[in-house]
């Protein structure tokens, strides 16, 4: 069975609280639920993790190879400073998605540089809760063309 891992970073556990306007109503352990029931209905499985800590999450991506198919990974503000997280996803195989709630381009201006960006293999950004489910389907998609590639399935 293929594993996605739903990686959230600092004041993510507050969303629905912290500033609804911007983040939504939506809690975090809505947002896993409903990533969870998708991937199950194309049986891919999923753990979540949010930790306000860097280092927890260089630690959980370094440790996705051979474990995961893809990471769904939104930073948080580490996005903008965290060079060691760049340098963790660069060092791994398992393809990460950048998620951002909000649109950080329509923002203040240092949210408009990803330090990870270039090293994922795709980002969402400024699509609320959708982008967690958009970057979902696209390891869903990516695993089709995969099979297809490769001759299984079918």
């Amino acid at each position: 069975m293929n594993r996605l891992l739903l990686l959230n970073g600092p004041n993510l556990n507050l969303l629905g609280k912290r500033e609804p306007d911007i983040y939504g109503h939506e809690s975090l352990e809505t947002i896993e639920e409903e990533i969870r029931e998708l991937l199950l209905a194309h049986n891919w499985g999923m753990d979540a993790m949010q930790t306000n800590h860097e280092g927890e999450l260089v630690d959980a991506i370094q440790q996705s190879d051979g474990k995961y198919d893809g990471i769904i990974f939104n930073p948080a503000a580490y996005t903008h400073t965290s060079i060691a997280l760049r340098d963790a996803i660069s060092a791994i195989e398992v393809p990460v998605i950048e998620v951002h709630i909000s649109n950080v381009h329509s923002r203040e201006s240092f949210r408009r540089e990803s330090l990870l960006a270039p090293v994922c293999w795709g980002q969402v950004v400024g699509l609320g809760m959708l982008g967690y489910k958009l970057a979902a389907l696209a390891f869903l998609e990516r695993e089709k063309r995969e099979d297809g590639i490769n001759g299984k399935g079918n």
